[in-house]
């Protein structure tokens, strides 16, 4: 039963992360970079200043009755973002595609910049209160109410459902357990039965909870992890400038360095590259403005530049470090793949020390991205049942209970579950893409009148 899964899993692999959905990721980026003169670049300063920034200001905005305050929506969304794919992501993306794919991830964090910038500024003009009075949104919102085509978000809302389960779920428990199994020997049994029943705590409370344990342990988990990669890149610092030649050279070499013989191309670095890129940052998936749509932010532009920080900071800055440990400790070389290759880098590295941080930082993040990602299913199964409560309810049980499927499944499972979230994410992207082409238009002009309102 499985190989049938597995090979129905692989045919529609094939096409979602083909050709197509490669030029689709690609061409949407840069349509929207090229129609708003490529902020990424020339709006950096102002981006930053007004985000991660505007923390030390006091000018970050606060809650109110109808949403989370705007550094606790985007806290829920990086909860989301920085997860297992900045860690067992970008591993399983060098072992599989080679050094070149780390190039693949930083063009589509770039692009992606736009794009998840885009998305949440249609999230938010598109928006609704639901019946408690607080703001809900997301491409299923914007496809039904910008396009007119509530069947493509349904489509939408369904693929969302299903990829929160495997996703946003079942990969982030499987490393967790696989890190402290590793690590530490805890059997995967016990962590499924402690994180099912904390997870279960916590999305009972709804987006509120959420937001305010987000809004602390993101921070927290992100620095800690920062600061330990820096420890270990200090340490081999002199291999650190061959490492970055060797990413961009092999970006472009017929051959990878990891695929040796079978000889893995530019085509498999692309194809690694983006879709752990994607995994990564989510930008283009369209799972993230959901979060960011319940905030209380005025202007939709104001939350939206919150997302191009989260792309920046998520791929280019946590996924660089993952990679460049491990390539500067020859780690690589090992066989290894997943959680078990990045924790052996930093016990390279960092040698008693480093296995143990970044499996605490493997927890840390897969754990928050469980949270952010059941806010997510949450919205979509309250937008395809009509608000339907035991609809919901029934979904938060499944997904605490998949937390437990995915933590038992133990290192076996990690190339099935893998593959599997590679292929919902892709789902989810087409018809979001889709959504943000239509209505590229109304991005282009709320992006004009928003920076040359007040010199901006």
């Amino acid at each position: 039963m499985l190989d049938v899964i597995m090979s129905i899993n692989t045919a529609i692999n094939g096409v979602v992360w083909g050709p197509i959905m490669l030029t689709l990721l690609i061409g949407t980026g840069l349509l929207l970079s090229v129609r708003m003169g490529f902020p990424q670049f020339t709006k950096f300063v102002y981006v930053m200043k007004n985000t991660i920034g505007s923390l030390f200001t006091g000018k970050s905005g606060k809650a109110d009755e109808s949403g989370v305050s705007p550094f606790q929506a985007v806290a829920t969304a990086m909860a989301g973002t920085i997860g297992t794919g900045s860690i067992t992501g970008v591993a399983t993306a060098l072992a599989a595609g080679g050094p070149g794919a780390i190039f693949w991830m930083w063009i589509s964090a770039l692009l992606g910049m736009v794009t998840k910038y885009s998305e949440i500024v249609l999230s938010l003009t598109y928006r609704e209160k639901n019946e408690d009075g607080q703001w809900v949104g997301g491409p299923m919102y914007y496809i039904q109410n910008g396009l007119g085509m509530k069947w493509l978000a349904m489509v939408f809302a369904f693929f969302v459902a299903i990829a929160c389960l495997g996703t946003g779920n079942a990969t982030q428990g499987n490393s967790i357990s696989v890190a402290l199994e590793s690590t530490l020997g805890i059997n995967p049994v016990i962590t499924g039965v402690v994180l099912m029943i904390f997870v279960g705590a916590v999305i009972l409370g709804g987006i509120r909870r959420i937001a305010a344990i987000n809004e602390k342990l993101v921070p927290f988990m992100a620095m800690f992890y920062v600061v330990v990669a820096a420890i270990a890149l200090i340490l081999n610092i002199a291999e650190v400038p061959a490492a970055l030649a060797t990413i961009v050279s092999e970006a472009f070499s017929l051959q990878s360095a990891a695929g040796g013989a079978a000889g893995y191309g530019v085509m498999q670095a692309m194809r690694y590259g983006f879709a752990r890129g994607v995994f990564s940052n989510e930008a283009g998936l369209g799972s993230a403005p959901i979060a960011h749509a319940s905030s209380s932010a005025k202007h939709p532009c104001d939350q939206a530049i919150w997302g191009m920080f989260e792309v920046f900071f998520t791929t280019i800055i946590v996924c660089t470090c993952t990679a460049l440990v491990i390539m500067t400790t020859g780690a690589l070389d090992t066989g290894l793949d997943g959680s078990a290759l990045s924790i052996a880098a930093y016990n390279m590295a960092i040698p008693g020390i480093g296995g143990v941080a970044v499996t605490l930082g493997t927890v840390l993040f897969a754990t928050s991205t469980i949270l952010g990602w059941a806010y997510y299913g949450e919205k979509a199964i309250e937008f395809l049942f009509n608000k339907n409560r035991y609809a919901v309810l029934a979904y938060r049980v499944l997904y605490t209970l998949i937390v437990f499927v995915g933590c038992a499944g133990g290192s076996g499972s990690l190339t099935f579950i893998w593959q599997i979230s590679d292929t919902t994410n892709g789902l989810m992207a087409i018809p979001n893409l889709i959504g943000i082409i239509g209505l590229s238009g109304i991005v282009v002009k709320t992006t004009k009148e928003y920076f040359s309102k007040a010199g901006k």
